[in-house]
């Protein structure tokens, strides 16, 4: 017996699916204004590649523009554009029937395919944009007349999904001459937000800064006073309006047409940063990436600033979103700027990024730029490359932790400074110490607290790095394990072999013995002979120990127990002194001894409250002495 199959197509009542349009259509409401306008916006783009096709005939463009009007005494928005417009058969098509895209059949038609589509800088490719419109509204008019001549046509439709369309409908208020279509959104209570000037202006600011078509921002209501207060001054020529957009944002012209001082105004205009950024990468990606953007290297005013970057994505002038991570690496979305990736749909979803082959392209893209930018910088200009190098730093070394292959395009432009403030690249560090400290590069994290030991080191003929935030000992882990050999140690870790005098070396139990009762007696005390008799003892902290301890702390963690090393000078006249007055007067050589532990302690860490007490003590009873 043959099985029965029923087939048939999906019905969805209006009335059902309209709630979940204005509600869930998009997460953030003000898109609604980003929707209407770029389907304005195509309007006037589609009108003008007819002209260019010779479909439409004597018709001028050169005022071509978009105006939002906002009417808080009818609490209205109004958006009108001087495009293409819309028969009657158009607008039942088009707007009557929920996600049927005008502008997908107008490339159809007219460019030949879909796949064309980033070419033709058409905006719009799903129908749902325009019932964004009914997410603030609880009715929404549509005055529309097509550039073909056809008659005026007025579309009304509330919030419950029903619609009636008045024909050959006369256009009082002349929102719109022989061509074009406005959108009067009538703004319902939920919307009541949208009805402030300095809300709307922002909204505009934000999304449509840079849409290819001129917009102008029109208030009535203040307006109405403009035109009031000039009437009184009785001026004859009132002033030109200026549109809200620019057109021809600096992105899609060419590099080599763009002066310097454009580039910096331009990122004062976007980002509102009165600091100059340190340079700029200027991207125009063709086939078969088609992407184009500003990156920006932001100057640093402090160690926090680095947390602030801001790269803006938008969609053929259209902005989209802030610093989509799959997009931009992570690591630099430390930098400002702007990317217009046209094969980006407005609707961009988190999902549709991760799994997009052109988006992983241009990530790539963007990473091997910024590493080509940065030696190109090193090579053709290193002395000006060394005086940003305290600003790039931390961006070169959290991208080196986080990318491996950014890692591999930079290392060798990767800058160590020294403590007499001059820059070494690792070779170059390496290259100089292989007399001294073959393979090993000593560093300080704290100079001034660390003076002592730097002198040390520098009197040996050992250069010293500069290493002082945060996040340099973690990047130090890196570079150690792309290169075995290569071991960061500091200063305070060990005892370098230069360092050390010649002579004997024997262990003094009573000295040993002296400092761990005056101190506790699980501390480490070793001897050794250094060259620089004035220091009596160093305190050394292992360095896999301290490391550790420093990322614990990152992440809010108690640090390892630290195991201190007292390493006595056997140079020092000092200890010999002490060592003498350990019979004759033993309490002297317990306050001398606790003296020389605070003094390399201070030089290697912060006194604990109770360590500074004590020593202010001695150093009143020394001074007693005197």
């Amino acid at each position: 017996m043959a099985k029965k199959t029923t087939r048939g197509g999906i019905s969805i009542e209006l009335e059902h699916i309209f709630p979940i349009i204005k509600k869930w259509l998009y997460s953030e409401k003000e898109i609604f204004i980003r929707e209407i306008v770029s389907n304005a916006c195509d309007a006037i783009t589609k009108l003008r590649r007819l002209i260019s096709l010779g479909q439409a005939k004597d018709i001028n463009l050169e005022n071509a523009r978009i105006n939002v009007i906002l009417d808080t005494k009818l609490s209205t928005i109004t958006v009108t554009d001087t495009g293409i417009g819309m028969t009657k058969e158009e607008l039942e098509k088009y707007i009557c029937q929920i996600a049927l895209s005008g502008a997908l059949d107008f490339i159809q038609k007219y460019e030949g395919s879909e796949s064309d589509s980033q070419n033709n800088g058409i905006i719009g490719h799903f129908g749902l944009g325009f019932y964004s419109s009914f997410m603030v509204s609880d009715k929404v008019e549509i005055i529309t007349k097509s550039y073909t001549g056809s008659k005026c046509v007025k579309w009304t439709c509330t919030d419950d999904g029903d619609y009636e369309i008045e024909e050959d409908y006369v256009d009082k208020d002349n929102l719109i001459g022989d061509f074009g279509t406005a959108v009067i959104m009538h703004i319902n209570d939920e919307g009541k937000e949208f009805m402030s000037s300095y809300k709307l202006k922002d909204i505009l600011h934000k999304y449509c800064a840079f849409m290819p078509e001129e917009i102008y921002f029109i208030d009535v209501e203040e307006d109405s006073k403009k035109a009031s207060e000039d009437d009184k001054k009785d001026e004859n020529e009132p002033k030109k309006s200026e549109p809200i957009n620019d057109t021809h944002p600096l992105w899609l012209k060419n590099p080599s047409d763009c002066t310097e001082e454009e580039y910096k105004d331009f990122y004062r205009k976007v980002f509102n940063d009165w600091k100059d950024p340190l340079f700029h990468i200027h991207i125009k990606a063709d086939y078969p990436l088609n992407f184009k953007g500003i990156l920006y290297f932001p100057r640093i005013g402090s160690e926090f600033d680095r947390l602030e970057g801001q790269v803006k994505l938008y969609y053929n002038q259209v902005f989209v979103a802030d610093n989509i991570k799959e997009v931009i690496p992570e690591y630099l979305l430390l930098l400002k700027g702007v990317l217009d990736c046209p094969e980006l749909p407005l609707n961009v979803s988190r999902s549709y990024l991760q799994n997009s082959g052109y988006v992983s392209k241009i990530s790539a893209h963007i990473t091997k730029k910024v590493a080509d930018k940065l030696n190109s910088m090193f090579s053709q200009d290193r002395s000006n490359y060394e005086s940003i190098w305290k600003d790039l730093k931390a961006f070169v070394e959290y991208g080196c932790m986080r990318d491996n292959k950014f890692y591999e395009r930079v290392k060798d432009i990767i800058l160590l400074e020294q403590t007499d403030g001059t820059f070494k690249t690792i070779k170059e560090y390496l290259d100089s110490a292989k007399e001294t400290n073959d393979k090993k590069i000593y560093y300080t994290t704290d100079p001034e607290a660390q003076s002592k030991y730097i002198q040390m080191y520098k009197d040996a003929g050992i250069n010293i790095a500069v290493l002082d935030k945060i996040i340099d000992t973690q990047f130090i882990n890196v570079i150690e394990q792309e290169n075995n050999d290569i071991h960061f140690a500091r200063i305070d870790a060990e005892v370098a072999d230069v360092l050390k005098a010649d002579g004997e070396v024997n262990e003094i139990t009573a000295v040993a013995d002296l400092f761990k009762k005056v101190v506790n007696d699980k501390l480490k005390v070793t001897f050794d002979r250094l060259k620089d008799a004035t220091v009596p003892a160093i305190l050394n902290v292992s360095e896999e120990t301290r490391r550790m301890n420093d990322m614990m702390k990152m992440y809010k963690m108690d640090g390892l127990p630290t195991e201190e090393n007292l390493i006595v000078n056997l140079s020092s006249p000092l200890v010999d002194k002490m060592n003498g007055l350990l019979e004759s007067e033993p309490e002297k050589a317990e306050t001398l001894a606790r003296q020389i532990y605070m003094l390399a302690s201070i030089a290697q860490r912060p006194l604990t409250a109770e360590e500074l007490v004590k020593y202010l003590e001695d150093n009143y009873k020394i001074l007693e002495m005197l």
